[in-house]
């Protein structure tokens, strides 16, 4: 089972038990739990579900594992026969997630009604 989510203004694809490194989101803080409403397609091998914005019901709770910096981006302006050279540089920031489970609108029921028996 994959989805495709929406995080930060971009599109990922993820699987349960995937890490995925987004852009960094400062409001989230390392170890707690999230989720992700903006699922814009999910497939279970079988049937692929595609919303006409997002797909309604699904959601996918993520873990927050940490966040750092990705390598050293290195950016480098020539100018021939002007003897210009022009070296800058940075460092992206990222949050590093672990998806932990995706829930289809239909799934959800399901196991709320599982839940509720089990009471």
């Amino acid at each position: 089972m994959y989805a495709i989510v929406e995080i930060s203004g971009k599109q990922y694809k993820v699987s349960e038990g995937d890490t995925v490194f987004v852009d960094r989101i400062e409001e989230l803080e390392e170890g707690k739990s999230t989720t992700f409403d903006k699922v814009l397609l999910v497939s279970d091998g079988n049937k692929v579900t595609v919303g006409t914005d997002t797909v309604k019901g699904a959601k996918v709770k993520a873990s927050v594992v940490g966040h750092g910096k990705a390598k050293k981006i290195r950016v480098y302006k020539y100018k021939a026969k002007k003897n210009e050279r022009k070296v800058r540089g940075h460092r992206q920031p990222y949050t590093k997630i672990l998806i932990e489970k995706i829930t289809t609108g239909t799934r959800a029921k399901k196991t709320e009604e599982a839940e509720e028996k089990a009471e």
